[in-house]
Formats: C-alpha cells, structure tokens, sequence
C-alpha cells in the first residue's frame, strides 16, 4: 500500500503561483507524479505549467495501463512532446503570451519499475533509509559548467546565473525529456520545483520526511521552512511513500 499527497504554495515573494503539480493512480495500481514550475511572468507561466501537468493527466487518465517499461517510456516522451505542442499552440494564438515555458519533472511507478523524467531543474528523488538520492540532472548553464569542470557544485550554488534554463517545455519546436531508470525497491519518492530546493538541501528535506508525521503534515511543515528562509519562489512538493515506511 502507499500513501501520497501534493501540495503547492506560492511562497512569499512571488505575486502569484506558476506552479502545478498532480500525483495520479489508476486501477492497475500504476503511479504517475508530476511537477512543472512554469516562467514568463505576468501568469503565462502558469498558463504553461497547467497546460503540461493537466495534458499529461487527461492522458494518463484515458488509459488503464502504461504497458511495459519500454512502452512507459515511449509514452513520457510523446505526452511530453505533445504538451511542448499544446504550449506552442497558446502562444500561436496569444502572441503575447510568447516566450512562457515550463519544467516538468515526472515519476511512473508500477509494480515492475520505477521510471523518472526530466525536463529543467525541477528535481526527482528517491528516498531510501532515510537518505534523498537525486535521479534526474538539472538542465541549467550552471549544471553544464560544473559538469565540464568551471565551476564547483559550490560555486554553482552562489552563481548569479544560477535560474538559467538550458532546456524548457515551449522553448523549442523539438523537445527530447531525460529518461532515468530506476530500481524499485525505494522507500519513497519526492518531486519538487527549485522554491524546495533552492531553500533547503537534501538533507534538511530527508530530516522533516523522517519525522513522524502524516505525509500532509510533511510538506507543510517543508513549505513553513521556505518560508520561514524568504519564500523567494513558488514551491511544489510531490510524495510518496509506502506504508509503515516513516520515509
């Protein structure tokens, strides 16, 4: 059995959320997870954030399984290019709207495996032990440049070009998700947007799952964190655990 709740908050910077977030399950007792932290400004964000997570949903909801694990994976990367699709659509039709994006990051969970994927910096963890293991890789310049040995994951952290996308839904015409694939023997698994993690590190977040409370009681209590610390971002929070697992 597992338990899973969501939650979003526009922290206390931003005038408004371009966050969305959905955690979904079918009658096959397959799991879908996904968080997308939209940009643009002035709510197109928001508008690309929800056209993502509400087209990825209606269809997740308008088939009784994802198949196998190649079928799964063939089935993250055409409903993600069919949302980077829906997205240009909007900005075809609002040209005001143009230059909105979206991150999406995306959890499948069924009995035989575990897939991630991801699409800019909004981050996928398994939770193991007590411990967040980071799946997926941030799609940002400062990524690239630790990556190629110029900076430091230190130096990274303080990088006043830290926010820069490399990749984006509705950045492109042709857009490629990451695809991780991951064993399924995890205590628990977390999606969020940079408002988390940004504000807290893994093991600040690994500490407050630990805790024995309800996966609700949780995530308030990580968003009452950023908050506390500045709330200078939206934050989304995706969980799940198992049962009996204080995860």
């Amino acid at each position: 059995m597992l338990n899973y709740c969501y939650i979003t908050d526009p922290g206390k910077v931003r005038d408004h959320n371009e966050d969305s977030v959905t955690i979904l399950t079918n009658s096959n007792n397959e799991y879908l997870l996904a968080v997308a932290d939209g940009m643009g400004g002035h709510k197109d964000g928001e508008v690309a954030s929800s056209i993502a997570i509400s087209h990825i949903g209606r269809r997740f909801n308008s088939i009784s399984s994802v198949g196998s694990k190649e079928d799964a994976i063939n089935w993250l990367k055409e409903v993600v290019s069919e949302a980077n699709v829906e997205i240009y659509k909007y900005t075809s039709k609002y040209p005001e709207s143009e230059g909105m994006g979206t991150t999406i990051v995306m959890a499948i969970l069924t009995k035989e495996f575990l897939l991630f994927g991801n699409i800019g910096d909004s981050s996928g963890y398994v939770i193991k032990n007590n411990i967040l293991h980071k799946i997926t890789s941030d799609h940002t310049l400062v990524n690239l440049l630790v990556k190629s040995g110029e900076l430091t994951p230190e130096e990274a952290k303080e990088h006043p070009r830290k926010n820069v996308l490399m990749k984006a839904l509705g950045a492109n015409t042709n857009i490629e998700m990451d695809i991780f694939d991951v064993e399924t023997d995890v205590d628990g698994i977390l999606l969020c947007s940079d408002g988390l993690t940004n504000m807290l590190d893994d093991e600040q977040i690994a500490k407050v799952l630990s805790e024995e409370l309800t996966g609700e009681e949780k995530l308030q209590k990580l968003i009452y964190k950023c908050n506390n610390r500045g709330g200078n971002d939206n934050i989304s929070i995706a969980y799940l655990v198992r049962e009996g697992v204080s995860k």
